[in-house]
C-alpha cells in the first residue's frame, strides 16, 4: 500500500513557499518511518520541524545573485587525508582478549539477517 502525505502551502511574501508542518504530518511520516511517538513526542517533534522550515524559507529570502556557485564548500581545498603508513598490525589474541564472544580467530555476533 503506497500512502502519500498531504502538506499544506502557501505563497509567502517574495514568493517564498511556506510548509505547514503540523502532527498529522509527523505523525504520517512517523507510521512511514516505523516510529512509535507518543502525543508529546508528536508535539515537539512537529513544532522541531516547523521551525526548522521556517528557517530554511528565511534562507530562501537570501540575495545569493553575486554568490558564484560551488560543486563544494571547501573546494579551494585539495586532498586533505594523511599518507598511508604502513605500520605492524595488532596480535590476533591482543585483538580477540576482550571480544565478548570469539570463534577460532573471528569475533562472534547475532545472526542480523534472516537466512531462508
Amino acid at each position: 500500500m503506497v500512502s502519500y502525505i498531504k502538506i499544506s502551502l502557501s505563497a509567502g511574501r517574495q514568493g517564498v513557499t511556506r510548509v505547514g508542518i503540523d502532527k498529522k504530518i509527523v505523525k504520517s511520516v512517523a507510521f512511514l518511518s516505523r516510529i512509535e511517538l507518543d502525543e508529546k513526542e508528536l508535539e515537539i517533534y512537529s513544532r522541531q520541524l516547523a521551525s526548522i522550515v521556517s528557517y530554511i524559507n528565511k534562507l530562501k529570502e537570501i540575495d545569493t545573485k553575486t554568490v558564484p556557485p560551488t560543486s563544494h564548500p571547501m573546494a579551494a581545498l585539495k586532498n586533505v587525508f594523511r599518507k598511508d603508513i604502513l605500520k605492524k598490525s595488532l596480535e590476533l589474541d591482543d585483538v580477540l582478549k576482550n571480544a565478548p564472544s570469539k570463534e577460532g580467530d573471528s569475533f562472534k555476533v547475532p545472526q542480523i539477517i534472516e537466512c531462508k
